[in-house]
């Protein structure tokens, strides 16, 4: 196998949480074969020199929509998915060149595209996949127009490929039974009101508590688990109760909800780049007032959120959920966080915790042997300078994804 062996280097292995000199690194078919702090013999790697760079593990984006590029989600009505998969490959590519190596779709992103990035027809993140958002009719996940009366054909439009509406306990157990059929690593469901939907109320209770068990029990059974839309304290409060695993937005959160979540052992998925993103640039890609009058309650709670969620010690993975063209601010949640959150957190949150919301720990979001080979050279201290993280890219020598080269500026 190819081997190739990085020197020079500052090391930022996460859990340790500061930068140390004086290591070296081997990669072997795909894999961390050997991290040491003494020189490693190796007849025939490659060396890469850092020239003391720092040396860190790819970056982990645990809520993104693959599939989502448009800001105002009903011009995807008259998308084909032809022109959808089209767009979904500029995305990943972008990502991949942000330094994000792994990305977990939390609704629409199909087995296809996740295949098409596996089998290299498509350059981007390894996926982990929902399928369609599973809602209520009415909720989160019902993208109609007030004058329809029916669902609309998932084989044409790309608004009904990305999201699913079933009502009653039978409904929802084989509509979360299909996506875990279609592949899904984690299913999807909808618990309280929407920014992007027009007619949900943000405190709105979607789906009942049988419904909702009925989801986590199919999760369960196949050895999957739930991941749950929430934004207000008591859908929060209500899927703590009723098994959900991990909490996608949360900006809402009151203490008693989060000292619920960390009992249970749960997780939160904050990206509040989405809102400060709508916030500036929503309207002219067509997002209605009423959706950006949301955004304005929803984005004054992001910040707090992040310090009730400290306070109760809920771990808290990175999240963009950036629509349309507004996902080139996908590393901008970096910075954001650093009003209340310190830098190796934030770093931690993309890398280490997000590798617990995944169960990959030891495989990803770390450089230790037996990961995956997925790093970056960045040029400078991100402990220092989060900003590094920024710019497209801009700032990044080396991605490498599995033990390949997806960027690399040093000899």
């Amino acid at each position: 196998m190819n081997q190739i062996l990085f020197r020079n280097f500052q090391l930022l292995e996460p859990s340790n949480g500061e930068l140390v000199g004086g290591h070296q690194l081997l990669v072997e078919g795909g894999r961390v074969r050997e991290l040491s702090a003494t020189v490693i013999k190796s007849k025939n790697a490659g060396v890469i020199d850092c020239g003391g760079r720092t040396l860190m593990p790819g970056l982990i984006d645990c809520h993104v929509h693959v599939i989502h590029s448009e800001v105002n989600v009903r011009l995807m009505e008259a998308m084909p998915l032809t022109l959808l998969t089209a767009r979904a490959a500029t995305r990943l590519r972008a990502m991949l060149d942000r330094g994000f190596t792994t990305v977990r779709d939390t609704g629409g992103c199909d087995w296809g595209i996740k295949a098409g990035v596996e089998e290299g027809h498509l350059v981007g993140p390894r996926l982990f996949i929902a399928g369609q958002s599973i809602g209520p009719t009415g909720g989160h996940s019902d993208g109609r127009r007030r004058t329809d009366s029916i669902e609309g054909c998932t084989c044409c439009s790309g608004l009904a490929f990305k999201s699913a509406v079933a009502d009653g306990t039978d409904a929802v157990r084989k509509a979360a039974r299909e996506q875990m059929r279609q592949g899904a690593d984690h299913v999807k469901i909808m618990m309280s009101g929407g920014v992007a939907s027009p007619y949900d109320p943000l405190d709105s209770l979607q789906f009942s508590e049988e419904e909702v068990r009925a989801a986590v029990e199919e999760a369960r059974a196949f050895g999957r688990y739930v991941c749950a839309h929430a934004y207000s304290a008591a859908s929060i409060t209500r899927a703590a109760k009723l098994g959900v695993r991990t909490i996608e937005h949360g900006n809402l959160i009151d203490d008693a909800a989060a000292k619920l979540m960390a009992e249970n052992g749960m997780f939160l998925v904050a990206n509040l780049v989405t809102y400060y993103a709508m916030k500036e640039r929503a309207a002219k890609f067509g997002m209605s007032a009423d959706s950006l009058a949301k955004n304005d309650i929803v984005l004054e709670g992001g910040l707090r959120s992040l310090e009730i969620c400290k306070r109760f010690a809920v771990p808290v993975a990175y999240g963009s959920d950036l629509l349309g063209e507004l996902h080139w601010d996908q590393s901008r949640e970096f910075t954001l966080r650093r009003e209340v959150v310190a830098p190796i957190e934030i770093i931690r949150s993309a890398t280490t915790i997000a590798a617990q919301v995944l169960r990959l720990e030891g495989k990803v979001g770390t450089l230790v042997p037996g990961a995956y080979a997925d790093l970056l050279v960045v040029d400078g201290d991100p402990l220092q300078d989060l900003s590094l993280l920024e710019d497209q890219g801009k700032h990044l020598s080396v991605i490498m994804k599995a033990g390949r080269f997806h960027k690399r500026r040093l000899p």
